[in-house]
């Protein structure tokens, strides 16, 4: 089965539009999956849209589709649940997000959309790879790997070469190029799409962790 892996998209629903069309013809009637990162969300113009656009994608295939929990979503759940941490996510991009549901507060936004927010996981592994929004922690066993850590990390994960078994695909930390970073380890392919750079999907095949090749919206 072929996997696409795909970074932080950020609001740019635009990007991720031509993106999923790349991949659904590069994709024809090949089994595959979809898997999202995190960040949907924050500093791009459409996260409503974007969210929507990942629902959907999500109910049409559930049994291929995997939705990562970033640390935008994190935050945005946590200005929620603490009015301490408000002021954190909209300096983080925040104020993009309400805007484009039309709204003044996060506790504001549809049920259904927090409800499937905080129903998002932070790891997904397949039999080569494992998925997970920004990294893991070096020499740590996976089952003592905290949701801080999967969600925030970037040193020593970056900085520090480390076999944990199978290939780390990852984003979170975004690209100075619109060329994703693959390292025997793991791949980064955060490209920075919100950032005037790419939105970009990794293609896996079964038998290596390695992506083989990328697909890219600009």
């Amino acid at each position: 089965m072929l996997t696409y892996a795909i970074g932080d998209i950020h609001g740019r629903h635009d990007l991720l539009e031509q993106l999923l069309e790349k991949i659904r013809k590069h994709a024809g009637d090949r089994p595959h999956r979809i898997v999202f990162l995190g960040d949907y969300i924050d500093r791009g113009p459409d996260s409503a849209a974007v969210v929507a656009t990942v629902r959907a994608e999500a109910a049409k295939a559930p049994d291929r589709t995997v939705c990562l929990m970033g640390n935008h979503e994190a935050m945005l759940l946590d200005a929620v649940e603490d009015p301490s941490f408000l002021l954190q996510w909209l300096m983080n991009g925040g104020n993009a997000t309400l805007a484009s549901y039309g709204l003044g507060h996060p506790r504001d936004l549809p049920p259904d959309v927090l409800a499937w927010l905080r129903s998002l996981p932070t790891f997904y592994e397949d039999e080569w790879r494992y998925f997970v929004h920004a990294g893991l922690i070096p020499g740590r066993a996976m089952d003592r790997q905290t949701d801080m850590d999967k969600l925030w990390i970037r040193e020593p994960f970056l900085d520090v070469p480390y076999d944990f078994g199978k290939h780390v695909v990852h984003g979170h930390t975004p690209l100075a190029t619109t060329t994703p970073e693959t390292w025997p380890h793991r791949t980064n392919l955060d490209t920075a799409a919100v950032f005037g750079g790419v939105l970009t999907a990794g293609i896996f095949e079964d038998g290596t962790g390695s992506p083989q090749e990328f697909l890219q919206a600009e």
